[in-house]
């Protein structure tokens, strides 16, 4: 076989029929630019929402649930088993939410070569208190150090300084809450335990999240200064966060560690399984237009391709008349739909480049996303691989039907017009 002369041919009869083979061409082109602009912006806000909420998420949280208790009243005691009993008003036992020996349990998760580091916290419920103002909330007594090093909580600090909670009695509270209140940095906010204590604290920063439930109510301490609010010693943990080198191994450790500790657990596909599961059905969506997209060019090429084989009968009568095998006829045709396939697709490549280029360029600003300046775009390679593949392997299957549709042209029937 003879590529060469082949292929001349192909690029001869795709000038023969210029004006179809550039529809066909800006099918596939408009099929793979509009993919790549999908896929492209639907990761891009899917990182943005992942940022938002799992990166602020432990891989796996060990805390102490409330919960019954596992042995209840007479569940064990054969002799009233065939009685009928009647026991009320059955209370969860009172474990506590510390952890118990805390300080040996974080040692040992540090030197796990599985883990990238350890955030100790306190969680407490506390009322927030302005004048006659009294709103519900939580504060999270952090290891300064340890959660912007897992969490980067710096990158949703819009006044003052994570480091800043370092101070004695400081606070960092979120805009939801401090727009309530009508406090600002600098005020000094009063707080209620859920025991009753009361303490003062200084409100050294304001934080958004961008989620409205988290900051109405979220607020930041040291752990020094939340465990001085409840009175507590200084052991007194109720959660580590774990952050892991590979975070597919979440499901797995969480059992591990809630095992091997005697402590709850809770990984972070169960926390936002949700959220997780709306990602997922955004990138199917994506995925599915543009494929669908690459498709209906394919078939244009099909039919283009077609109508010209009905067009070029007596052509190709004359190619298998002079010697051409009906083999060479049908990589002329795959030749011809590689060549569109190719051209267009390398066309929609720097096409998507430049519509996500343009989106990413667009000013996008929200009071609930302070952050956030334009709309989030993700250059991964993967999609332009992804693409180009696609529209060479579409244009491929479109062009070969009608390539052995050719190859099988008896030359003597067309030659003596039947």
């Amino acid at each position: 076989m003879n590529i060469k002369l082949i292929f001349n041919i192909a690029i001869h009869l795709l000038r023969a029929r210029l004006k179809q083979t550039i529809v066909a061409a800006v099918g596939v082109t408009f099929g793979i630019a509009m993919f790549i602009t999908l896929v492209s912006f639907m990761h891009g806000l899917n990182n943005l929402l992942d940022g938002l909420m799992l990166n602020r998420t432990p891989h796996v949280r060990l805390y102490n649930e409330i919960k019954p208790s596992d042995e209840q009243p007479i569940s064990l005691a054969a002799e009233y088993k065939k009685n009928v009993n009647f026991v009320n008003s059955v209370k969860p036992k009172d474990r506590g939410k510390a952890i118990y020996d805390c300080k040996a349990i974080i040692h040992s998760l540090k030197n796990d070569s599985r883990i990238v580091d350890v955030a100790p916290k306190i969680t407490t419920p506390v009322f927030f208190n302005s004048g006659t103002i009294e709103i519900s909330g939580i504060i999270n007594g952090i290891d300064v150090l340890a959660e912007e090093k897992l969490f980067t909580l710096s990158e949703y600090i819009i006044q003052g300084q994570i480091s800043d909670l370092n101070q004695n009695n400081s606070i960092i509270i979120g805009k939801g809450l401090a727009d309530k209140m009508l406090l600002s940095k600098g005020d000094v906010l009063k707080i209620t335990t859920s025991k009753g204590n009361l303490a003062s604290l200084k409100i050294v920063g304001i934080t958004q999240v961008g989620i409205a439930d988290i900051d109405n109510t979220m607020s930041y301490t040291s752990l020094d200064t939340a465990q001085k609010i409840l009175g507590e010693a200084k052991s007194y943990i109720t959660d580590i966060q774990v952050k892991l080198h590979d975070i597919t191994l979440a499901p797995a450790l969480t059992k591990e560690f809630s095992t091997k500790f005697d402590v709850d657990a809770i990984d972070y596909q169960t926390t936002n399984s949700q959220f997780e599961t709306g990602s997922t059905v955004r990138s199917i969506i994506s995925y599915a237009v543009g494929i669908v997209l690459l498709i209906v060019a394919g078939f244009g090429i099909y039919n283009i391709l077609n109508m010209m084989i009905f067009e070029k009968m007596d052509s190709i009568a004359i190619l298998k008349a002079t010697g051409f095998s009906g083999n060479d006829v049908k990589w002329i045709f795959i030749f011809l739909s590689l060549i569109i396939g190719i051209t267009g697709g390398l066309f929609g490549l720097l096409f998507g480049f430049i519509f996500t280029s343009i989106i990413d360029i667009i000013p996008f600003e929200t009071a609930a996303l302070p952050t956030i300046k334009t709309y989030p775009i993700d250059y991964d390679i993967l999609y332009y691989i992804i693409g180009i593949v696609f529209a060479i392997g579409t244009t491929f299957i479109a062009g070969l039907f009608p390539a052995l549709k050719a190859s099988k042209i008896d030359p003597v029937e067309i030659i003596r017009g039947k």
